[in-house]
């Protein structure tokens, strides 16, 4: 279950991608060794982000 901050950071991306960048989302999971978010993104999959559980995205 992702943490507020991800779900904060999750929001501030999708918004980024879909309406700034227009760019599709593919794919969003939580890496269940890192608890960290990730996110795949980008008309040839080929942008990568990770929302840490304190809501950095990197």
């Amino acid at each position: 279950m992702p943490t507020i901050d991800q779900l904060e950071g999750l929001y501030r991306m999708s918004y980024w991608l879909t309406y700034q960048m227009f760019q599709p989302i593919h794919l969003v999971c939580i890496d269940p060794r890192t608890r960290n978010l990730y996110i795949l993104a980008g008309h040839n999959d080929d942008l990568e982000f990770e929302v840490t559980p304190n809501g950095d995205v990197s």
